[in-house]
């Protein structure tokens, strides 16, 4: 576990699917780093053996194995083996990068039914992606993307190559950027815009005489000459509009012919440049001077376009074409009505519909075209439905009676339903023809008017009032072979905020009639179709650009990739990583929502999107956008764990969307422009201190004036190597001198003082690095190196600050602690040039080097700029001065650095130092010794031991120390739960799994070491009071916490999650180790149940197992049953222990409860309250028999078990004697049994009846109950062979909750005394018998039965006497016809198909309740049940008791249902008022094992396929599916007593309770026995 792996150790990449194969991954993005050739990693996916998805499942996924070729659809199956016990794991080897697929196929699991359904439909999950990052080499080295530094250019600028390539070339490896983006130097369109591409296959010739050879060349010569890789971009979504290829084949664009739901726009388009021609013939502005002008030409629009081709025939029904044809439709009887009628109207009615219904009828029922646009007058009425319609009015046409009368009618009526069902039509043209003026007004305004708009100047032919919508290809001998209509072909553009995923120029789409694109005139739209057999020459024809691309260029740039079809982005994107795997993708990308851009990231495997720092309107945005792509906070928790030997497994961490951070792009406006040209040293320097990619445009460190017009500019680059600035050191002051950037051959990054400084310090003049003219490309050398650099080596933590106009970054290496330290001054308009306002700045044990600080000059004055503008050969930047300043102090302690910036430092200012943190340094790393060790350090402890590590609640500690110690408080949070190691690592999960560095434990850290000092000496303490086996693990956290006490605080944290999740990663292992096999090799769910059994077992000093011995004990469940004498419980011992103890192979701990509790044995019964053996309380009727229950699993389930039978214990009380005396008294202890003589003792008094009043019985025994409630009485009704008990003045069941309310008068009067024979007791009492019947035949029990009234009663014949009459007292029929044959009242039946809860009670409508005991019957003696009655009332309690995690205790159809447990409540309700409705309603979590024991159980016996019992298995894991979430979720790492309705919370709920974790794993157990594989 931690930051560090293990030599040699087999890299893991574990991703966890849900229930439904969902990856359990944030935003379900898969972000995994580039494969190493020599050891690929591998992905393990790992599924829930039993979940939904294993029915008939199968993962496939398009991950090639090892050697073969990528192919997108081409899926490897590997089939889902269903296993309830365990995780299924799959591995897949990683060995290319590239953007993998998977989904998972499944038979849906059917709901629970008690008739067997037919199979199910065939589910398949969405596709999930896993992108794996390429791996990048420069000059033979590793190139992270992170430590990418891109040179943006437009390469139409550049010259000719060779010879006018070689200094800009030059210049920018001198600068030391990594790579090159080149725009597109393909052969341009008649436009010579670099993005308006003619011929896609061709190198430009004015550029590359020699074609693909000058290119090898280029970038062989640009990578080992300048350290340059090359990237370009590729234009899918749109061609030129000169491209000859077109003329060839117009169907690759949208036109009429491919696209007949262009017509209207096509038209109108055509209607516009008509107008635009003819507005001086029609006396109107043909040049704009203000908005009047434009008024008038819009008016004319109305009448010469939109009036002139009658757009309205587009959208409308052609009232008299249809209404001819309805009424002859009618005329020849050719009539159709739709299947369902008129409707729930009479046919007589239809007539005296409104029009509007009518209208819609027609919508509904015979209407084509309602949506889509097509010709004129395509939308159309069936004539045969409007002629269905006309027969309601005239009935059938009549030739010989007033047929020319009543064909007039007929006319007439139909005519007017049409007119109705045009207006919605009408309205739709409306809406359509008022968005066209407003869009055309709003366009013409920006190009001809606005200040801020290009201000076209007159309009004429070649410069339209509108851009064309459609370019119209010549007409010649190829273009004369196609369709006329074919030759009209949408322009590409774009929409504000459009849909990213749909298709503007698609059926779906009115973008082009309602003029909502903004086009490009240049540029004619690509139509790919679904795939390539929708346009064959197209898809192959980019596929081979696209693969020529990639054959020379490491990286790609998708040119609008929100505009480009996914699917055909996708498809190229597979081309291109055939020809090069190792491609890096980036994206402009503008979708308008972080969750589309997801989608296009994670689909197309994109490297990063491009960002640009000149977005920014402020400082405060800008910082934004620094913090935003900056890197994890500094002190970021890892999540990394190592696991087993020779693997080391690494959770998926959360990953945001990566970024290519620029400082400017070609598409946007300059600092010169958008702010003050200051700032584009500041903004610069701000985006290299970013943990991403970064880069810059050819103009933006040379300072241009203005952007850079791609289209219409033919100005070239001035050659680089003039203007690079002087780099250099200076006599005067401090600066980097000549050849100091570099970095030791033998270590990690830039080590203090690397960048050497002289001596005098910070300051300096004109002359230091980057100091003297001609922009800042001398301090962009040293900005990019630095970025380079912590790239390189993963300096991934970063704070950042704003102040005013100043943003500072600190970003550090999260291992070695060294790193940068940046003040940036910003120079935003509005700001002047104030030079103060960063106060101090503190660095928390922090030494600083200085590098160097400066201002940027710049002379931006009009007449600069015209002098600029008019050399008409070359582009060149603004006059600018780079001058170093004097004068930052820096003031070092042992505590801190301060850093306080000189009185100069005007807007457009930085300063740059190197910091390192000296405490963080450790010969081993920091890191690496605080996260080993662990496994040797917690290997010697035993599970007593463990309890001390990680657990101990509040009262647990206090019972430990008298009252002195107890749990840790958090201030601003709380109390931890548990004073051990699960309190802490409980909070710091999430803290660590949301890296929340804002947490109230992280700033109480950071406010000092009490927490850890807390940790030492707790243990310590423990230590001096025996517990020996705790000094190496404490010996280990001692010298880790030794370790990270200097560190400064904001790192503290950090490293204190990292040492206590390390140790409380090894407690847990130790922790399973020391289970059975079975555990150990479970799955994680079964784990924490196991780990429950640890958690709840442990010494105190207010509660043992005996009044003289000093052992763990279990409790009923924490915190609320922790100590004393509320401690220990028989009941919830012996529904727990078959789980928590045998299941979890802790049979030691099994056999010393059995022994314990069979001690104080007395009437035939256990106490429910143990009280250590010193006070026992006997008023629990089952109890006796959930300790039956366990010591016959004790015997089948442990190896050797049958021993326990002839274990001897002492008596607490005389055998067959129901006196009572104090445990010191004489007779204590003087006696003793067997296990087996035990047992015989409780089936013998059972048969000879028990009849006592309590001990002590009273208010200072129990203050709530009444006298008569101290009475126990049980029998056995030999007629049946049950045993009956109780009374309704107690309660001797697990539902034990007595009414203490005098307010609403129940005091006494027990919630659900559950008197008679309750189920469950009838359960485990045959469960016995049948055990204790069959040892007898074995020879291993001596007694044969029991003697009643001097006759032997064999085990066999009182096991049978129950059987033979149990379904028949508690079954209720669900045919009332069946009555006869059961022992019912139907007067009071309120449920069918059930069992009774109870047989023969004090109020017999109890007996008929619902409730979760009869499930408890079914587990252990599934032999007296027929198995279709047992699933009838499985299937009930089901439907209408089993909740999100709990069982319901009653009926919610019973109108004593309260499911709303407060104990607090002393109210006049006397149902719960101090919470008497404690079982009648709420939802408790033990009976749901129960319930799923037997739901298991029978459903398997159905079963007689292997498909039949996994779906019986999935069933159970389905609801099992509240409890997994809830013991993960859960602070105390378990599971709660009970919840409220529908699982809500119970405050007054034990929060982790020792039985609803065993009877869980029981299930587990069961499973494994029933053969479940």
């Amino acid at each position: 576990m931690g930051a560090v792996e293990a030599e040699a150790s087999k890299e893991v990449y574990l991703l966890p699917l849900n229930d439904d194969g969902a990856p359990d991954v944030p935003d379900h993005y898969i972000y995994l780093p580039p494969p190493k050739r020599e050891s690929p990693y591998i992905v393990r996916f790992a599924i829930g053996g039993a979940s939904s998805v294993c029915r008939s499942g199968s993962l496939w996924v398009n991950v090639p194995a090892t050697g073969e070729r990528f192919q997108r659809d081409k899926y490897r199956e590997f089939k889902l083996n269903p296993d309830f016990q365990r995780t299924i794991e799959i591995d897949i080897p990683i060995t290319t990068p590239g953007s993998y697929a998977f989904y998972l196929t499944y038979q849906a699991l059917p709901e629970f039914s008690t008739i067997k359904t037919q199979a199910t439909e065939a589910k398949r999950t969405p596709l999930y992606y896993i992108d794996v990052s390429p791996k990048l080499t420069l000059q033979g080295q590793p190139l992270p993307l992170d430590a990418l530094s891109i040179f943006s250019l437009l390469s139409k600028f550049m010259g000719k190559y060779p010879k006018d390539w070689e200094g800009h070339l030059t210049g920018i490896g001198d600068r030391e950027y990594n790579m090159i983006h080149f725009t597109p130097l393909m052969v341009r369109g008649q436009s010579n815009s670099p993005y308006s591409l003619e011929d896609q296959l061709k190198f430009d010739p004015l550029c590359f005489a020699n074609g693909e050879k000058d290119i090898v060349s280029l970038l062989e010569s640009m990578e080992k000459r300048n350290g340059l890789l090359a990237m370009t971009d590729v234009v899918w979504n749109h061609t030129a509009h000169s491209s000859k290829w077109l003329e060839e084949h117009p169907e690759a664009g949208y036109n009429v012919e491919t696209a007949p739901w262009l017509e209207s726009a096509l038209e109108l388009d055509t209607a516009f440049l008509k107008y635009s021609e003819n507005l001086g013939t029609l006396g109107l502005p043909t040049t704009m001077k203000n908005i009047d002008d434009l008024l008038k030409v819009m008016d004319g629009i109305k009448t010469h376009v939109i009036g002139a081709i009658r757009l309205w025939e587009y959208y409308v029904v052609n009232v008299e074409e249809n209404a001819r044809a309805a009424v002859a439709s009618w005329q020849k009887g050719e009539i159709s009505i739709p299947s369902d009628g008129f409707g729930a109207s009479d046919i007589s009615d239809v007539k005296n519909w409104p029009l509007k219904r009518q209208a819609d009828f027609l919508l509904e029922n015979g209407f084509s075209s309602k949506s889509q646009m097509g010709a004129r007058f395509s939308r159309k009425v069936d004539p045969k439905v409007a002629a269905a319609l006309l027969t309601t009015h005239f009935g059938g046409f009549d030739t010989q009676n007033r047929g020319a009368q009543s064909s007039g009618a007929a006319l007439s009526t139909i005519t007017r339903v049409l007119d109705e069902l045009n207006l919605p039509f009408y309205r739709e043209y409306d809406a359509d023809t008022g968005e066209i003026l407003e869009q055309t007004f709003n366009r013409v305004k920006y190009v001809r008017l606005d200040d801020h708009g290009p201000k076209a100047g007159a309009i004429t032919k070649d410069s339209p009032l509108v851009e064309p919508y459609f370019t119209r290809l010549p007409l010649n001998e190829m273009t004369k072979k196609h369709n006329p209509k074919s030759l009209a072909l949408v322009n590409n553009g774009w929409i504000w905020a459009a849909d990213a995923m749909r298709d503007n120029a698609g059926p779906d789409s009115k973008a082009y009639l309602r003029r909502e694109v903004i086009v490009w005139g240049d540029c004619v739209k690509l139509r790919y179709g679904k795939g390539p057999e929708d346009n064959p020459f197209l898809w192959d024809y980019m596929s081979r650009y696209t693969k020529l691309t990639a054959k020379f260029f490491h990286g790609l740039r998708i040119d609008n990739c929100h505009s480009t079809p996914i699917h055909v982005a996708e498809y190229l994107l597979d081309q291109a990583r055939q020809v090069r795997p190792n491609l890096a993708i980036f994206a402009e990308l503008f979708t308008g929502s972080e969750q589309m851009d997801y989608v296009f990231v994670k689909r197309l495997g994109l490297s990063a999107l491009i960002r640009e720092a000149m977005q920014a309107w402020s400082t405060q945005e800008l910082s934004r956008l620094v913090h935003r792509h900056g890197g994890r906070p500094i002190g970021s928790f890892e999540i990394n764990e190592i696991e087993g030997t020779g693997e080391v497994v690494k959770k998926i961490k959360r990953s945001p969307l990566h970024a290519l951070f620029m400082d400017c792009t070609h598409d946007n406006e300059v600092p010169a422009q958008k702010r003050d040209a200051r700032d584009t040293l500041p903004n610069a320097a701000l985006v290299n201190m970013c943990a991403c990619a970064t880069g810059s445009v050819m103009g933006y460190d040379e300072i241009y004036p203005k952007l850079v017009d791609l289209v219409n500019e033919t100005r070239l680059y001035s050659d680089m190597r003039g203007i690079q600035g002087d780099i250099g050191g200076s006599e005067k002051g401090m600066g980097v001198l000549q050849g100091d950037i570099g970095v030791y051959e033998n270590g990690m990054g830039v080590l203090q003082g690397d960048i050497k400084t002289d001596e005098k310090g910070m300051g300096g003049e004109k002359g230091d690095i980057g100091g003297g003219r001609n922009g800042i490309g001398g301090i962009k050398k040293l900005l990019n190196h630095i970025h380079v650099l912590m790239g390189k080596h993963e300096y991934d933590e970063t704070h950042i600050h704003h102040e005013g106009e100043f943003i500072t970054v600190h970003r550090l290496h999260p291992l070695t602690r060294k790193g940068y330290f940046l003040i940036a001054h910003t120079a935003f308009p509005g700001y002047g040039n104030a030079t103060g306002g960063l106060r101090p700045v503190h660095l928390s044990g922090t030494k600083v080097t200085p590098i160097g600080c400066w201002m940027l000059e710049v002379d931006a004055t009009d007449a600069t700029k015209s002098r600029i503008f008019s050399d008409k050969s070359h582009l060149r930047g603004l006059p600018s001065t780079i001058t170093g300043l004097k004068g930052v102090e820096i003031e070092e302690n042992e505590a801190e650095t301060i850093i306080s910036i000189p009185k100069k430092f005007p807007p457009g200012s930085i300063a740059l130092f190197e910091t390192s943190i000296p405490s963080a340094e450790h010969s081993d790393g920091l890191d690496k010794f605080v996260t080993s060790g662990a496994n040797e350090a917690f290997g010697g402890l035993g599970l007593k031991d463990l309890n001390f590590i990680l657990y101990r609640c509040d009262s647990e500690e206090r019972d430990m120390s008298q009252g002195q110690d107890g749990v840790y408080s958090i201030p601003n949070y709380g109390a931890l739960v548990y004073a051990g190691l699960q309190g802490w690592w409980s909070v710091l999960r999430d803290v660590i799994r949301n890296n929340d560095l804002g947490h109230p434990i992280c700033n109480h850290l950071r406010d000092g070491q009490w927490a850890l000092d807390y940790i030492i000496g707790r243990l310590e303490k423990l230590i001096r009071e025996g517990c020996s086996a705790l000094e190496r693990p404490t010996a280990w956290l001692t010298s880790r916490f030794n370790a990270v006490r200097r560190i400064p605080s904001f790192l503290l944290p950090r490293y204190f999650a990292l040492i206590v999740q390390t140790a409380y990663s090894a407690a847990w292992r130790r922790t399973i180790a020391l289970m059975s096999n079975d555990i150990q090799q479970s799955q994680p769910f079964l784990q924490q149940l196991a780990m429950v059994s640890v958690q709840q077992t442990g010494l105190t000093r207010s509660a043992s197992l005996w009044p003289d011995k000093y052992v763990p004990s279990l409790a009923a469940g924490l915190p609320h049953f922790s100590s004393s004498w509320a401690r220990c419980w028989g009941r919830d011992v012996f529904i727990s222990l078959r789980g928590l103890y045998l299941g979890t192979g802790r049979y030691h701990d099994a056999k010393e409860h059995i022994l314990a509790f069979g001690s104080v044995l007395k009437h035939g019964m256990i106490p429910n309250l143990l009280g250590s053996g010193k006070g026992p309380r006997y008023n629990s009727r089952d109890s006796v028999w959930f300790f039956l229950q366990n010591i016959q699993d004790y015997t089948k389930m442990v190896p050797g078990g049958m021993s326990i039978m002839k274990e001897t214990t002492a008596r607490r009380f005389l055998p067959y004697d129901d006196t009572y005396f104090d445990f010191d008294d004489q007779r204590a202890y003087s006696k003793h049994s067997t296990i087996d003589e035990i047992v015989q003792e409780v089936m013998q008094r059972h048969a000879d009846g028990i009849s006592f009043r309590e001990a002590n019985a009273g208010s200072n025994l129990d203050m709530q109950m009444k006298m008569e409630g101290f009475q126990i009485d049980i029998h056995v009704d030999w007629s049946n062979g049950m045993i009956f008990g109780g009374n309704q003045d107690n309660c001797g069941t697990w539902m034990d909750k007595m009414g203490e309310s005098e307010k609403a008068g129940s005091k006494g009067v027990p919630g659900t005394p559950r008197d008679g024979a309750a189920v469950e007791i009838t359960g485990m009492l045959y469960s016995t018998l049948i055990w204790l019947e069959q040892l007898a035949k074995e020879g291993k029990y001596i007694q044969q039965g029991v003697r009643v009234d001097s006759k032997e009663i064999s085990w066999g014949t009182w096991a049978s006497k129950i059987k033979k009459n149990f379904e028949r007292c508690y079954f209720i029929p669900l045919d009332p016809k069946e009555n006869k044959d059961f022992d019912v009242d139907p007067q009071i039946i309120n449920r069918r198909g059930i069992f009774k809860d109870l047989y023969r009670s004090g109020k017999p409508y109890e007996d008929y309740q619902l409730r979760p005991n009869f499930p408890i019957a079914m587990a252990v003696a599934p032999g007296l049940f027929t198995p279709s009655r047992a699933l009838t009332a499985l299937a009930a309690a089901d439907k209408y008791l089993l909740g999100p995690t709990g069982m319901a205790t009653l009926d919610p159809s019973d109108l004593n249902y309260r499911p709303y447990y407060n104990n607090s409540e002393d109210s006049h309700d006397f149902a719960t008022s101090k919470g008497r409705n404690y079982h009648q309603g709420p939802e408790w979590l033990w009976p749901t094992g129960f319930f799923l024991r037997a739901l298991l159980k029978f459903d398997l016996v159905r079963c007689k396929s292997k498909e039949e019992r996994v779906e019986a298995m999935q069933q159970v894991t389905k609801r099992l599916k509240g409890c997994k979430q809830a013991i993960s979720e859960s602070p105390w790492a378990g599971l709660t007593e009970l919840t409220n309705k529908g699982g809500s919370f119970c405050a007054d709920s034990s929060p982790t309770q020792a039985w609803s974790a065993g009877c869980l794993i029981d299930l587990f157990y069961d499973a494994k026995e029933l053969c479940i594989d």
